[in-house]
């Protein structure tokens, strides 16, 4: 990680590690969709991940998520 996340960051990446979309994602934010991917983005650059499944793996080894908090369908 270059430098902590912000708070938000950190909401998303546990977002993210529930395996949720942005069109999931952004109600449970009261957010549009492009702020969302902004917002993964930034998570995704930060952490120094390639992509949405590297945070999914990220957010279970960090204890951010477990599989359990996961829906059955993205299990």
């Amino acid at each position: 990680m270059t430098r902590a996340a912000a708070p938000r960051e950190r909401g998303i990446l546990a977002l993210l590690g529930r395996a949720l979309s942005d069109a999931e994602i952004a109600p449970q934010l009261v957010v549009s969709e492009t702020t969302v991917k902004t917002h993964v983005a930034r998570v995704l650059m930060t952490l120094g991940l390639r992509d949405r499944v590297q945070a999914v793996i990220y957010s279970d080894e960090s204890g951010v998520v477990s599989v359990g908090d996961r829906p059955f369908e993205a299990r």
